[in-house]
């Protein structure tokens, strides 16, 4: 599969001065349009830009985008909460001042995270990736939160290795080209903590 860069940048205001209480927002100047939330980007800019990078990304057909659908929205209301909680827990709260991980929150949050997963690799035991067999939005929104928890800790990197569907999926995904470049960026380009 061969991607090239997404050419929005004369069509899209992207910027690190563009943003709302730290949040990159992306603003469309002819349709006068901001948003801020991160899947609502990424879905704005998989159909507006259908050409451009992983056309499958966000499906070819109304079945395939509602297979995605539905795993975003898995990500959004069950995923997200638990992986958040647990990536603050495990990768920053050790590096804060005065603020130390709360036990108790990371072992209802293990436990959160473990119920889903189990879901996930009961789907994953059929497909390579959420959606079906090829990698799509769907596994791409899972990525940011799974990374920093299987890079904070061994206890972390044990909730994505030990289901073995999961763990297939996982390393899949986080070897993948353009995730490792974005690694590679994160690594250039520290933030706080690093």
């Amino acid at each position: 599969m061969v991607t090239k860069p997404l050419s929005v940048r004369t069509k899209m205001n992207l910027s690190k001065n563009n943003q709302m209480h730290g949040i990159v927002k992306i603003c469309n100047q002819n349709a006068k349009l901001t948003m801020a939330d991160s899947r609502a980007i990424c879905r704005y800019l998989c159909t507006t830009f259908p050409e451009d990078g992983n056309r499958t990304l966000y499906g070819t057909g109304s079945l395939e985008r509602a297979s995605i659908e539905q795993w975003l929205q898995a990500e959004a209301q069950s995923f997200d909460a638990p992986s958040s909680e647990l990536v603050f827990q495990l990768a920053f709260a050790p590096h804060l001042k005065d603020v130390h991980p709360d036990e108790a929150r990371i072992a209802e949050n293990e436990k959160k995270l473990q119920n889903m997963l189990g879901v996930y690799d009961e789907m994953l035991s059929k497909h390579k990736y959420l959606a079906g067999d090829e990698f799509t939005l769907a596994d791409l929104s899972h990525l940011p939160s799974s990374h920093y928890i299987v890079n904070s800790s061994d206890r972390g990197r044990k909730l994505f290795t030990a289901k073995k569907h999961v763990a297939k999926w996982y390393e899949k995904i986080s070897t993948r080209d353009s995730w490792m470049q974005v690694v590679k960026m994160q690594k250039e380009h520290p933030g706080t903590f690093e």
